[in-house]
């Protein structure tokens, strides 16, 4: 125990200014959701003052940018935030596409939106999963990880990887999909709904989860707004704000979907905006394969965009045409800045490019949803409990590999 800002021996100034307890919380802590490191002025259990730090990982990547070219670079982006690296993939891929004046095929986007959405409700899956068992929930552990194999599996036979995925490319897809593939995925939709309301049935109206979900973290709009938060996070607090309706990219404007949001801005709505998006995402998905054209998957832009795999594998000029572009990547690119942003799982993703005309990026920058909502943190905790950190970090969801980025 440690007295702070006692000018003098009397008791009645020592009761005024109170004995503070400061507590060291992480880096290595499970409810942390990574090396996240909260010091902690505490106050009994009441949080007075909360500080986080990050920067553990020493991640590097927008610096790794700057001597990569733009090919080199999409790697990186399944490093960021590692629970949906096929959000972070396309949130690159589009933003290059941009710089480049490149226009994917109609069937790239369909394609793009279904396993974007599928990645929306795996990192959701893992989100409640964890978010639950932080609050003492163990079942609803189990019953998520259920659901977010059978996506990984799916994953899997997409492009061969589960976690760190690299499916999409500049200008297109690593590899079509086939009719079967899609027919798993839908039968897939058919069945989570139900899925759904089992983890409802579990914890909706389940008294430990009320009490330690509903008037905890409480943030207003205005608040939210101000802090720079987007995503489930921003929509918790009443904010109608999705970069899918307000930006145009892959078909979000060809399906029928609602954003969703809450009312009061505590942990609960947020753990509720979340829930409905399990629906929303699994509508988007079950939409777009109803609507999915025939049609090419790469844009036809050679001087960015690699070859067929089949033709490369059978034809020496499509072989050096892709050695090259791997090698060296684009060698020259529209000079300029810019800034896209795509709406991830986690809020809103954004690339800020510097283009100096070469192939490498002059300087990259990444908006990354977990960053500014770990500098939230302060607003969420102090005054709170110290049991109510720990549903905090789980109702912002974040992922520190994108933070450290």
């Amino acid at each position: 125990m440690e007295d702070t800002h006692i000018n003098s021996g009397n008791d009645n100034s020592r009761i005024a200014a109170k004995e503070l307890m400061t507590l060291s919380m992480g880096p290595q802590h499970p409810a942390t959701h990574g090396v996240l490191r909260l010091v902690l002025d505490l106050d009994g259990e009441t949080v007075v003052k909360c500080t986080p730090y990050v920067g553990y990982l020493h991640r590097g990547v927008e610096k790794l940018a700057e001597h990569r070219n733009y090919m080199q670079i999409l790697p990186l982006t399944d490093r960021l935030d590692y629970i949906s690296s096929m959000s972070n993939n396309l949130g690159y891929c589009i933003a290059v596409e941009k710089l480049f004046g490149i226009e994917v095929p109609e069937r790239t986007e369909y394609i793009r939106t279904i396993v974007a959405e599928m990645s929306r409700i795996a990192n959701h899956l893992l989100w409640l999963a964890t978010h639950a068992l932080d609050v003492g929930a163990m079942t609803v552990f189990l019953y998520c990880f259920r659901e977010r194999e059978a996506i990984l599996d799916l994953f899997e036979r997409l492009c061969g990887a589960r976690l760190t995925v690299t499916y999409p490319r500049i200008g297109g897809l690593k590899n079509d999909v086939d009719s079967q593939w899609l027919e798993d995925v839908y039968a897939f939709t058919g069945e989570f709904p139900m899925r759904v309301a089992q983890y409802e049935t579990l914890i909706n109206k389940n008294r430990i989860w009320l009490q330690r979900t509903r008037g905890i973290g409480v943030i207003s709009a205005q608040e939210a707004i101000n802090w720079g938060m987007s995503g489930p996070v921003l929509r918790g607090s009443g904010v109608p704000y999705d970069v899918r309706k307000v930006t145009r990219y892959g078909v979000y404007d060809k399906v029928k979907w609602e954003v969703c949001t809450g009312k009061n801005g505590d942990v609960y709505d947020r753990y509720r905006v979340r829930m409905d998006e399990f629906l929303q995402s699994n509508s988007i998905i079950r939409q777009c394969i109803e609507q999915i054209p025939q049609g090419p998957i790469m844009a036809d832009a050679p001087k960015y965009t690699l070859p067929a795999k089949d033709k490369v594998l059978t034809d020496m000029e499509h072989l050096i045409h892709h050695f090259v572009l791997i090698t060296k990547g684009p060698q020259t690119a529209p000079e300029g800045e810019m800034y896209v942003a795509t709406e991830v799982p986690k809020g809103e993703l954004g690339f800020f490019f510097v283009s100096d005309g070469t192939g490498k990026p002059y300087r990259m920058r990444v908006r990354s949803p977990s960053f500014v909502h770990v500098s939230a943190l302060p607003r969420l905790c102090e005054g709170e409990l110290v049991a109510d950190i720990i549903a905090n970090i789980g109702s912002i969801d974040i992922v520190l590999g994108e933070c450290d980025r």
